[in-house]
């Protein structure tokens, strides 16, 4: 059972089963050519909001070694896929002029698709030069995403497209990752189990 906050805004409604802490681990298993790459990680991952209609989103890995070695972060914002308005802040720190058009249950309904979901956006940075556009959709408690665009900087390895699913599986956090990198094609990545924390 979700407590939902009543203080979230009506945007967040189709996402707040994912708000909270979740802890667990995961597993890379990735094939390049002949050789695969395998570890375990732990993993933190976090969805918080402050108030505005989209989530904060932050994941720190570190290896199941003897010193649990940091390994890999990501952090970023998730939000419904809906035309902005003139009531919404931006760009930048720009004010909205007007009133905002999604604040109540039965405006967001109208972002509804035909097949019973919404559409959303979700923004990922990676500190080693990575950013990833993600459009997808979230259907109860299960989200489907592809990136609509990856920016690398030139120092950063080559990474050229993913998908991720996320699901909500008997009170856990079920996710996989699926990436094309270092000169592969769209394949098999990573995945985690993760449990509501403290």
């Amino acid at each position: 059972m979700i407590d939902l906050d009543p203080t979230i805004p009506a945007e967040l409604a189709p996402l707040s089963w994912l708000i909270g802490l979740w802890e667990g681990s995961g597993v890379v298993n990735y094939a390049i050519g002949a050789e695969t790459r395998h570890l375990e990680f732990g993993q933190r991952l976090s969805f918080t909001h402050d108030g505005l209609p989209y989530l904060n989103y932050t994941s720190y890995t570190w290896l199941l070694d003897a010193e649990q070695t940091p390994h890999a972060s990501e952090t970023g914002y998730w939000r419904l896929s809906r035309p902005a308005s003139d009531g919404d802040q931006g760009p930048a720190l720009l004010p909205g002029v007007g009133e905002r058009i999604f604040t109540t249950a039965t405006a967001v309904e109208t972002l509804r698709t035909d097949d019973g979901a919404f559409s959303i956006e979700v923004s990922l940075v990676h500190p080693r030069g990575v950013s990833e556009l993600y459009l997808g959709q979230v259907k109860g408690p299960r989200i489907d995403l592809a990136t609509d665009a990856v920016l690398r900087t030139s120092t950063a390895k080559e990474y050229a497209a993913a998908t991720r699913m996320y699901g909500l599986v008997e009170s856990h956090l079920l996710w996989a990752w699926d990436i094309a990198a270092l000169g592969q094609d769209l394949r098999t990545h990573a995945s985690g189990r993760l449990a509501r924390g403290e």
